[in-house]
This record gives structure tokens, sequence and C-alpha cells, in this order.
């Protein structure tokens, strides 16, 4: 039972999550050949505040606009 864990930041639209477990679910099952029902996709949403990248937090590297 293949389990996909997604974590990206928080604020995504309802619309590209169930874009994103769409797909995903799909190519899991095209690529592992196993039922839809076995996939499972996990989006984590992670505040800018809680996510670093290049020493930098995200909320000050990439404010919103």
């Amino acid at each position: 039972m293949p389990i996909l864990t997604l974590q990206t930041w928080a604020g995504t639209p309802k619309e590209k999550k169930r874009e994103l477990v769409e797909t995903f679910t799909r190519e899991i099952v095209k690529i592992l050949d196993c039922p839809p029902e076995a996939v499972t996709v996990i989006i984590e949403e992670v505040p800018k505040d809680n996510w670093g990248a290049a020493g930098e937090l995200c909320s000050e590297r990439f404010p919103d606009k």
C-alpha cells in the first residue's frame, strides 16, 4: 500500500490539492500496477514561518503578495 506524503506551504487552494491527489494516485497506479484504493496521499501544510531555506525563514524570503 503506497503512501505518499507531500509537504508544502500553508494556503494551497483545495482545487490544487485535489489535482495533486488525482495526479499522484494515477501515476502511482500506473508505475506500481496497484489499484487506486491502495494509494494514500497525505498533504502536510507548513506555515512559512516554520520553513527555512538558504538560511532564511521562507516567510521573509518569499513574502506573500
